[in-house]
């Protein structure tokens, strides 16, 4: 038995003496490490960006700006399932360090984040970093002078951060960019640069990932797939509830009319709409039917089509927040709020790289 008890205004512990030996040390290292986790917490999280160097010092070099974005898994708006399992994963993955070591293998998450741009994406990438209490490096390939540049950057980053790169598609289908498939590739791995890859959590941004080379996507070099389509009337009716308080409205049958018809817009073009009129929920849901109407006329059917063959049943996700923005991609000064509003999330998993089905469904990797 232990007992902490107060005297003279100092906390005594008290233990028996035939459960000293036992008891005693596993009891001191656990406060140590519940202490050390709390102080993890409490620190002054970071923003990095790269930059390109002047004169003979070409390469990418790293420059940091607080990174004190709200965003958290407890503020998104997400279905308690699917916030569950993405925390569960994160998790079990602070917690796999030995694990890992066991198989062999470097100790890293990586996720695929994919979809069109405003629906979400950035923001999750913030309540990420914010549930882990993690850095964020924020990698502009088109500053990457080449493949060993890209690797210093990694080698510059330190344990406990998020590596991200946005994009990813549109640079690997630019011939002309300085970093090889191949660079990328051992930069997705962390092989050549183990010792200084582990404890990251890696995410990459796509618009699509159809035309990707698989071998860019198979299991061990992404993890988790999450997709991020545009805005359908379940989306939406999590929207106005976030931003304008309502859970009903008789305006609701008009707008799920309007999307049942094929017409959508991303989560962040309605979120600013609701925004702007958020004093007038009447007037709010008016502007979005009148976007969707004019703007949205048949750019959510395809997608609808898409996602009915391809990714099944859809699980939502989203984030309450106002404004947007990428990570800075003009360097330390520059730096931009990241995107804020919400995504839908669908992930894969495989038998030899453990991941999440949403669907509940186990996969075969590719």
């Amino acid at each position: 038995k232990i007992l902490w008890i107060n005297e003279d205004n100092n906390l005594v512990l008290k233990i028996r003496k035939a459960d000293k030996r036992r008891v005693l040390r596993p009891y001191l290292q656990h406060i140590h490490t519940i202490s050390d986790d709390l102080d993890e917490k409490k620190r002054d999280l970071k923003l990095y960006v790269n930059v390109v160097g002047h004169g003979d010092d070409h390469k990418g070099r790293w420059r940091c700006v607080p990174f004190t974005h709200p965003s958290t898994f407890e503020t998104i708006a997400m279905e308690s399932d699917v916030k569950n399992k993405v925390k569960s994963d994160l998790e079990s993955f602070l917690k796999a360090k030995q694990y890992y070591h066991r198989l062999g293998r470097v100790w890293k998450r990586s996720y695929l984040l994919y979809g069109p741009s405003g629906t979400g994406k950035s923001s999750f990438i913030a309540a990420l970093a914010n549930f882990l209490s993690y850095d964020v490096y924020d990698i502009d390939l088109s500053k990457v002078s080449d493949d060993s540049d890209l690797k210093l950057l990694l080698l510059q980053s330190t344990a406990k951060s998020v590596i991200v790169i946005e994009d990813l598609d549109r640079y690997l289908s630019e011939k002309s960019t300085a970093v090889s498939l191949s660079g990328i590739l051992n930069f997705m791995d962390g092989m050549l640069t183990s010792s200084c890859s582990e404890e990251r959590v890696m995410v990459f941004t796509m618009n699509g990932k159809d035309h990707v080379d698989q071998a860019v996507l198979r299991p061990g070099r992404i993890d988790v797939h999450i997709h991020f389509p545009l805005c359908d009337f379940t989306a939406f009716k999590t929207l106005a509830n976030s931003y304008l308080g309502l859970k009903d409205h008789k305006l609701f049958p008009q707008v799920e009319e309007i999307f049942q018809n094929g017409s959508s817009l991303s989560p962040a073009e309605i979120g600013e709409l609701m925004i702007a009129n958020r004093n007038s929920p009447s007037r709010a849901l008016k502007s979005v039917i009148h976007a969707l109407q004019t703007d949205g006329d048949g750019r959510g059917a395809l997608n609808i089509g898409r996602r009915s063959t391809e990714d099944g049943p859809r699980k939502l996700s989203g984030e309450m927040g106002e404004g947007s923005g990428v990570f800075g991609k003009e360097g330390a000064n520059a730096v931009k709020e990241f995107k804020k509003l919400y995504g839908l999330l669908r992930v894969k998993s495989s038998r030899k790289s453990q991941s999440f089905d949403l669907n509940g469904d186990r996969k075969e990797g590719g």
